[in-house]
């Protein structure tokens, strides 16, 4: 991935969309292929015969399952050949065999993949989202940018769009993994000819600087002290850094950081949405922390999210 100054154009050389020929998977597939073609990136569709689920029938189920899932993927080229989607396209179908994410993530070292698109069916499990098995653990581990595309968003990609591009949306709280995203955010937004709106999401009751519990706090004053502080840190953070030409938009909300996030995304009709992310310090925990609130934007937003790992 090619990438210059603050809000230079980001090229991609190769994409990749984790594929499962499952109706889920359609989706996300028209939104690989027509980013592949507008970045002119190599597209590899790969589809991982899991091991799983095989091992107890021994090693001749596994290849039969191969060969099946090899007959799938050239009647799905012929498909894509016949409507004109691969037309102009360098692209590459793979299969392989094993655990999935250990070849999906061969695959992005050796192919040196700059994106990989996934899609979620975002079903509401006890108590947190489901993304599914596979598309969580790309999610949390691929270090490239990771464009999943959810059951709420729309069918055609921002790179078919016969309208003017909507504005995108760049949540942020000022740390390192977001400052991280910050020059991709701008460089997708400067790419593609529009606004960036650049939110961020403070507590319902925040608390500033020098305040003391025995003063009585009034919320609509602590709210303007903390909306005056965060505007200080856009100015400083992300201005600079802006081109003159588009400078970002700026939007202090107060609640729930996933909600209020969705909430500004449908509010703007945000076209996508990029999001920096925390490297998790245990990538095998089961819990969602830090990362739940990116976990939940991906599953419930109406537009693609793009996250970028720190």
């Amino acid at each position: 991935m090619s990438f210059t100054g603050a809000a230079a154009t980001i090229g991609l050389k190769s994409v990749l969309i984790a594929y499962d020929f499952s109706e889920a998977s359609d989706k996300p597939l028209r939104h690989a292929l027509a980013i592949a073609r507008h970045f002119g990136a190599k597209l590899y569709l790969a589809y991982v015969v899991s091991s799983i689920g095989y091992t107890m029938a021994g090693q001749e189920a596994i290849s039969l399952a191969a060969e099946g899932a090899t007959r799938d993927a050239q009647k799905l080229e012929q498909r894509l050949l016949a409507s004109g989607a691969l037309a102009g396209l360098d692209y590459e179908f793979l299969v392989r065999e094993g655990d999935i994410w250990e070849q999906l993530e061969q695959v992005i070292r050796e192919k040196q993949v700059d994106m990989v698109v996934v899609g979620t069916h975002g079903r509401k499990g006890l108590r947190k989202l489901l993304l599914g098995s596979v598309a969580e653990q790309i999610f949390r581990r691929a270090d490239c940018f990771v464009a999943t595309v959810g059951p709420a968003s729309f069918e055609d990609a921002i790179t078919e769009k016969a309208q003017p591009v909507r504005p995108f949306l760049f949540p942020t709280d000022f740390g390192p993994a977001s400052l991280h995203a910050l020059p991709y955010a701008l460089s997708f937004a400067e790419q593609f000819g529009t606004k960036l709106v650049v939110l961020q999401v403070l507590p319902a009751a925040p608390i500033p600087e020098g305040f003391h519990w025995s003063k009585t706090g009034d919320l609509p004053e602590m709210r303007e002290k903390a909306r005056m502080a965060s505007e200080k840190q856009f100015e400083q953070l992300v201005l600079e850094k802006a081109q003159k030409s588009t400078p970002p938009e700026f939007v202090v909300k107060f609640g729930i950081p996933s909600d209020q996030i969705l909430q500004a995304a449908r509010s703007i009709k945000a076209d996508l949405i990029v999001m920096g992310l925390k490297r998790p310090a245990h990538i095998q925990t089961a819990s969602h922390m830090p990362w739940d609130v990116g976990y939940k934007v991906v599953c419930s937003a109406h537009c693609p999210v793009i996250t970028i790992r720190s």
